[in-house]
């Protein structure tokens, strides 16, 4: 079992770091000398604002096409509806296997820990997810593990959201300790962006928890540029790949961002420098409110070809797009 002391009090220092994120747009353009784009501001609406001061310390300042930026303000484009966009472009509610789970490909489920990201990337395809009727942690993970354990065919859990990573050490101990009652649960998966954003996160109580758990853990991170991989990011990941922890990468294609061959070479080497894997390069899932970023399949592949030709083939990852219904994720 989980040992006893992860079950203590958590040290104040990724919390504190967690509150202290920016959350107005007009102190994040005053803090990046970027007033001309306040005009630019969306209405106020349901997907509020928040990155972590950190995450603003590596975007440049006065730069209005800054990379990192351009994941995190929330502009007008946001307001537009456009004809293909919708609330789950993903098919998430038709995969719903429980409370909580997700249940879209043969022997994998994903539980939903929790609705709460440090971050808030303006691409997200759960954006619009229900996380106060589906979060998982709502029952106490009950019914989630009902299911799985009433399901041999699951050999692999997903933790995902929101990020899960955002619950606290001792709540992830409760939610691992339970799991472990899943008798044919052999791979543990962790979907997350804290060690790119608050790469606080990573402390000594979360590496511990790492260590001891049971199975064989896949940590996949998501970062969509190198500016992202500073070195407290790599601080971060060089301590879960001491700890055994398997480190991958998926990223999004996005216009303004890394649409660029330079930029996913960068990506990739920067990455493999830090010791992680370049995963999936995913197209962008059509949820309302995203259609600005979208780059069209013919110059994503176009791209892709660019970088294949450039970098050795495992520093090459598998563009794809998710399919509502689709057995697996498809590439293109």
């Amino acid at each position: 079992m989980i040992p006893a002391s992860l079950h203590s009090a958590q040290p104040a220092d990724w919390r504190a770091a967690w509150r202290d994120a920016v959350t107005d747009p007009a102190e994040l353009l005053r803090l990046l000398d970027l007033p001309q784009l306040a005009a630019r501001l969306a209405a106020a609406g349901g997907f509020p604002l928040r990155v972590p001061r950190g995450f603003v310390a590596r975007m440049r300042r006065g730069d209005a096409a800054d990379p990192l930026l351009r994941q995190v303000l929330p502009l007008d484009d946001e307001d537009r509806i456009v004809p293909g966009f919708g609330l789950d472009a993903v098919g998430d509610l038709a995969a719903r296997g429980a409370r909580g789970v997700l249940h879209k490909y043969h022997g994998r489920a994903l539980l939903v820990a929790t609705g709460a990201c440090a971050i808030h990337c303006r691409y997200c395809f759960r954006r619009h997810f229900p996380y106060g009727e589906e979060a998982a942690a709502a029952n106490g993970w009950q019914s989630a593990l009902d299911y799985m354990r009433g399901d041999p065919s699951i050999d692999e859990v997903l933790l995902s959201g929101g990020d899960p990573l955002s619950l606290s050490t001792p709540k992830l101990a409760d939610l691992t300790d339970a799991l472990r009652t899943v008798p044919h649960l052999r791979r543990l998966r962790i979907h997350t962006r804290l060690p790119v954003v608050l790469p606080e996160r990573i402390d000594a109580a979360l590496l511990d928890w790492f260590g001891a758990l049971p199975w064989p853990v896949v940590l996949v991170i998501h970062a969509n540029h190198a500016n992202e991989l500073d070195d407290s990011v790599a601080a971060a990941l060089a301590a879960l790949a001491r700890r055994g922890v398997r480190l991958y990468n998926q990223a999004v294609l996005l216009r303004g961002v890394n649409d660029d061959e330079d930029a996913l070479v960068d990506l990739s080497t920067r990455l493999f420098e830090l010791g992680v894997q370049p995963y999936y390069l995913h197209q962008l899932d059509r949820v309302a409110g995203t259609a600005h970023f979208e780059v069209d399949d013919v110059r994503a592949l176009a791209l892709v070809e660019r970088v294949r030709a450039r970098l050795p083939g495992y520093l090459v990852p598998q563009l794809v797009r998710e399919v509502p219904g689709a057995a697996s994720k498809t590439p293109i």
